[in-house]
């Protein structure tokens, strides 16, 4: 059975991914990083959401996961819309954790009262 958390999660990133790729342009024509810079931290970011998504299946990989989201919201020095982004991304990010969680909790709660032949709890 596929976990909750790691399903919202990896979307999560997946989507975030994207945004973060298509900072390079931005970085490099409104923001005038050097070219080899913006694209280190755009595509790099954009990489690590990936790679992350994939490494989901380990509980450190979560912390990454918290990591890119400081990340997302610093990258906001540079370009300053990633300061609304970056945390609509924690947001969402935070969501999915914690949602995640939950459904496992309760999926897990029900198939121990199956186990147990009782009515699952409310």
């Amino acid at each position: 059975m596929t976990s909750a958390r790691r399903s919202l999660c990896a979307t999560v990133l997946s989507v975030e991914a994207i945004t973060l790729g298509l900072t390079t342009p931005v970085m490099i024509t409104l923001a005038d990083v050097p070219v080899g810079t913006a694209l280190a931290i755009g595509l790099g970011l954009a990489a690590a959401c990936l790679v992350i998504a994939g490494l989901l299946r380990a509980e450190w990989a979560y912390w990454l996961g918290h990591a890119v989201q400081v990340a997302a919201v610093g990258l906001g020095f540079v370009v300053p819309l990633m300061f609304v982004l970056g945390p609509i991304f924690a947001l969402l990010w935070a969501t999915a954790y914690g949602v995640g969680r939950k459904i496992e909790r309760e999926r897990a709660e029900a198939y121990e009262a199956y186990d147990a032949g009782q009515p699952p709890p409310d």
